[in-house]
């Protein structure tokens, strides 16, 4: 036996597993007829041998899905985008258990390959995480294992110029993180235009950390793990760096080829796809004496054992937060044994930041969501509590239509998912808003308040009505404004349909008729030239019809100050004259705009001294003439306007003036006889 064994404090299934894991046992309880799992859900023999036991079939292709209503399990390693399509074609469910973190560098490749940049993947290109992770980028990813491989393919490379290309570097989440450093400073160093992302996995890393520190003082390491695990075989290899002594086992009964001194100090730890209970057992075969924990305190092997099954499956346990990792909390439970509550089972909202709601040492209250060997950790829910306390809400909120609010989380075909503090209420499309649409998207993500029309706990059904608080609502609105309208009285309305002779104006829980005549003073031929669904316009009652089933509301938009004739009328009088636009040409003559809503005619004979064929001879669209105000008629609202009147005015005052200048001068009269002659005037000194 040996003298001292150390722990992993992280050896086992990390988070990604764990949730993977999670939900698939979620679907099997749920209903295991027609259910699929496409490739192994994790690279773990026995979890998958297991699912398979329950019913689900294993595929490797979705070719291979047989019958209706089928529902696939997507692996915690993710698949390729082409995948997720031709399941969508096929119309199947997925269930996806992609770990978030492989599925966060989905979307990183994606947005740099659709803008054109070059990906390259530090990674095993045979393993399913990297096949997937290059089908988000039509797998045409440059893949590299180690800095060599980088090296010698850059340096070969004719796929892309690696000084002047925008270049996405990410890695495999399970890579092994000093050969990822590495190859990260060549890229820095050769790469100018290299955008780095260090996605290697938090668990992955924390993992191999502890796993170096555990080998530097150990004289031999069992890593446990299946053959085909990637993050164990890293940690197999972080292990050697520093122990001669290390041992790659799959299963308890491979201790039996290994040989450990009674005076040894071993190390165990595990990679991510490894249950608990395959530790324990590796660990009872060596163990004697005592578990050195990795909060350092010593206990025998049963009693921690013990501290792990003394929970089960639907307590209600209080813990204390001990850590918040990424996408998860950590709890201090009295059994001295963590529980862990990932992030989707603590909040709905997607975008939460756990660190903004709980603080180390707050008390959570959660509940026991798995204690068994395949699991082999405590799986908490805070979310399932909430969801028990409103349960009941819910229940009484069928009794007395009380209003409940929740966030819209998913539009689901012929409807929208709303989550109202952890239970799931389907809202039919017909239901979910006052007017049926087809698309529901809009409302992912938004708060809204529902009625509970119908509920089954033991199906876990709850169907509500979205259009049932608003139609309500929309009635106690229309009930004050009809008791508080009045013609001239103005509102905030919103524009809710456009129609070719006028808009229906919500003016808080009535609609009224604004006809295309009370819109604008300037001519336009449709309302939707100067508005659209959904704006905000000051609208005032211009009559009222209250009589009869359907009352009627008459509204105006367009205000008496602005209207163009007053404006016209304050400024313009007859004889004057204005720069105008012509604006429409018509056989008998020609319209211009004096100023915008006003118009005057130009008559054909006052648009030329002679007699013209027709306006068109003369003037053309968006000319600017100047014409004289002839004749104005408010009450029908014409101006007649005249350019000849102008011209003509201009040749008179031409031809006066010309007459002045050749008319003879006037002989002097002659001085009487009588009269002495005047002096002469000086003549000018160059004058014979």
């Amino acid at each position: 036996m040996p003298r001292e064994i150390i722990v992993s404090p992280h050896a086992g299934f990390c988070f990604g597993v764990k949730r993977s894991v999670e939900m698939a046992y979620e679907a099997v309880a749920e209903n295991a007829e027609n259910l699929y799992m496409l490739g192994e859900i994790i690279h773990n023999d026995l979890v998958v041998n297991e699912l398979i036991e329950k019913g689900v079939k294993l595929i490797h292709s979705p070719d291979e899905i047989k019958g209706k209503n089928a529902r696939v399990i997507i692996r915690a390693h993710g698949e390729a985008k082409k995948v997720y399509e031709e399941l969508e074609r096929l119309g199947v469910e997925c269930i996806d258990t992609t770990c978030p973190f492989v599925r966060k560098i989905h979307r990183i490749v994606q947005k740099h390959h659709e803008a054109g940049d070059e990906v390259i993947i530090i990674g095993d290109r045979a393993h399913p995480e990297v096949i997937g992770i290059n089908g988000w980028c039509a797998e045409s990813a440059n893949i590299y294992k180690t800095l060599n491989e980088l090296k010698t393919g850059l340096e070969k490379s004719v796929a892309f110029d690696i000084m002047n290309t925008n270049v996405c570097l990410v890695a495999q989440t399970t890579i092994n993180k000093a050969n990822w450093h590495r190859c990260l400073s060549y890229v820095k160093e050769n790469i100018p235009n290299a955008k780095t992302y260090d996605t290697i996995c938090l668990a992955t890393e924390e993992r191999q950390n502890d796993a170096a520190e555990i080998s530097k003082v150990s004289d031999t390491v069992i890593v446990i793990g299946g053959r085909k695990s990637s993050n164990t075989i890293k940690l197999y290899e972080v292990c050697l760096e520093h122990c001669k002594n290390v041992f790659h086992i799959e299963t308890p009964e491979e201790l039996s080829n290994i040989t450990i001194g009674q005076d040894d100090k071993v190390g165990i730890t595990a990679g991510a796809s490894t249950p608990a209970f395959i530790i324990r057992e590796v660990i009872e075969r060596m163990e004697d004496e005592k578990v050195i924990m990795d909060n350092n305190e010593e206990l025998s092997f049963a009693e921690a054992v013990e501290s792990i099954k003394s929970l089960h499956t639907g307590d209600v346990v209080t813990g204390t937060v001990s850590k918040i990792l990424p996408g998860e909390i950590r709890l201090y439970l009295d059994t001295k044994q963590d529980g862990y509550i990932p992030i989707d089972e603590f909040t709905s909202d997607p975008n939460a930041n756990l660190n903004d709601l709980v603080k180390v040492g707050d008390e959570v209250e959660a509940f026991v969501v798995r204690v068994s060997d395949v699991e082999g950790v405590i799986m908490l829910s805070k979310k399932k509590i909430d969801s028990m306390k409103m349960w009941k809400e819910v229940e009484a909120a069928v009794e007395d239509q009380r209003v409940l609010s929740g966030v819209v989380t998913e539009a689901v075909r012929g409807g929208v998912v709303v989550m109202v503090n952890g239970v799931r209420v389907f809202v039919p499309a017909s239901l979910a808003a006052e007017r049926y649409t087809e698309d529901l998207s809009g409302l992912v993500g938004t708060t809204v308040d529902l009625r509970i029309l119908e509920i089954n706990r033991q199906r876990k059904r709850v169907i509500g009505s979205i259009k049932a608080v608003l139609v309500e609502r929309k009635a106690e609105a229309a009930k004050k404004i009809w008791d508080e309208i009045e013609v001239g009285k103005t509102y905030k309305g919103v524009v809710k349909s456009i129609m070719p002779y006028g808009a229906f104006v919500d003016i808080g829980g009535v609609d009224g008729m604004l006809h295309i005549s009370e819109m604008s003073w300037q001519r336009i031929k449709n309302p939707s030239e100067i508005m659209s669904v959904g704006d905000e316009i000051d609208v005032f009652i211009l009559k009222l019809d209250t009589e009869g089933e359907k009352k009627k509301i008459s509204l105006g938009h367009k205000k008496p100050e602005d209207n163009p004739w007053e404006i016209f009328k304050s400024k313009y009088n007859v004889g004057d004259v204005v720069s105008c636009r012509i604006i429409k040409l018509m056989p008998f003559g020609a319209f211009a705009q004096i100023i915008p809503g006003v118009d005057g005619l130009i008559h054909v004979s006052q648009i030329a001294q002679k007699h013209i064929p027709s306006p068109e001879s003369e003037l053309s669209i968006d000319q600017v003439v100047d014409a004289k105000i002839t004749a104005i008629d408010f009450e029908k609202k014409k101006v007649n306007l005249s350019i000849r009147a102008l011209l003509d005015a201009a040749a008179k005052e031409a031809a006066a003036a010309e007459q002045s200048e050749e008319a003879p001068a006037e002989a002097p009269a002659e001085a009487p006889a009588e009269a002495p002659a005047e002096a002469p005037a000086e003549a000018p000194a160059d004058a014979e």
